[in-house]
């Protein structure tokens, strides 16, 4: 299923942040990490509906594939 751009959008701007919050990085730190991780890849292409998950659920998500792409 595809999101609606402009909520992906705000969506990805909520996870970025939330990640950074978390992580102790810059922004445009968390934004370089995601917009490389697979989490990414699977939300723009609307696979599993991964977009529908919580924003809190998706910075799990890319803080796991944070520690096994290291």
């Amino acid at each position: 299923m595809k999101a609606n751009p402009i909520l992906l959008q705000k969506k990805y701007a909520r996870v970025v942040e939330l990640f950074a919050k978390e992580n102790n990085v810059t922004l445009e730190k968390a934004l370089d990490i995601f917009y490389r991780s697979k989490l990414y890849q699977l939300m723009s292409e609307g696979v599993s509906d991964m977009h529908c998950m919580s924003d809190e659920y998706l910075v799990c998500e890319l803080e796991e594939e944070c520690k096994y792409t290291k």
